[in-house]
């Protein structure tokens, strides 16, 4: 009788230890799939963190690179140059304009120049002791005087607010000859930029009909949208050629 009896509770036993394994089994599951989300929030977050360190060193080195060639510029440059970093920016209306850091305490002044490594920006129109506001080449009043680098032919370079980086370069006689690639610079004839400054090189001619001189369209080599640092050349117009220019208005 004992042994019928021992043997009935190990039946038992061992049912109710497969009844128990069949219950965990989903048990476990449930835990392995909680472990499973954890881990891959816990992934996420170091996703995240890893993506705004790589963003945040890819800033800085290409801040690194943009200040690298404001110093190469600083160096070779003929003029002294002060250093400025763009406060705000308006290059969407019809009126655009760039706003800088430095004034008449830092030695600021109306109608200087304003480059950057890669060209021509702007020139300075307004000033108060420590901002500066400057007229950026795409600006419908902008005008610099420019030649062609190869060719040497002059004529005006002008901008529009809604045609981003092309520039109109105008009063070239038709037969000159103008090929895309060439590089444009500042004259110096204006009497208002120093001669040789980059604008832009040259994308496509046609032929202003009627008037015997050409269109050259141009892509400005300074981007605005990314602008960020620039240079106030401290450039001033020869007074002797202001006075033969203001002589000459006089008779006429």
């Amino acid at each position: 009788m004992t042994s019928r009896h021992d043997g009935s509770l190990q039946n038992t036993r061992n049912f109710s230890l497969t009844l128990l394994s069949y219950l965990e089994q989903p048990l476990a599951q449930v835990r392995i799939y909680r472990q499973a989300i954890a881990t891959n929030s816990y992934l996420h977050r170091q996703n995240i963190l890893l993506q705004d360190e790589l963003s945040r060193l890819r800033s800085v080195r290409q801040q690194n690179e943009i200040l690298r060639s404001l110093l190469n510029l600083r160096e070779v440059s003929t003029h002294s140059l002060i250093p400025v970093s763009v406060v705000a920016k308006e290059l969407r209306s019809l009126n655009t304009f760039i706003t800088v850091d430095a004034g008449t305490l830092h030695g600021a002044r109306v109608g200087m120049p304003v480059i950057n490594s890669d060209g021509l920006v702007g020139t300075v129109i307004l000033v108060n002791e420590r901002f500066s506001q400057v007229l950026p080449y795409n600006n419908s009043l902008f005008r610099v005087s420019a030649q062609i680098e190869n060719s040497r032919a002059s004529g005006i370079v002008s901008g529009e607010p809604d045609s981003g980086r092309i520039l109109l370069l105008q009063f070239i006689p038709e037969t000159i000859p103008v090929t895309p690639g060439e590089m444009v610079l500042t004259s110096g004839f204006s009497n208002q930029f120093p001669a040789g400054i980059p604008i832009g090189e040259v994308l496509r001619v046609e032929t202003n009909t009627g008037q015997n001189t050409l269109q050259v369209y141009i892509q400005a080599f300074t981007d605005l949208n990314t602008l960020s640092e620039a240079f106030l050349v401290d450039f001033e117009p020869d007074s002797s050629i202001n006075s033969l220019i203001n002589q000459q208005r006089s008779l006429f």
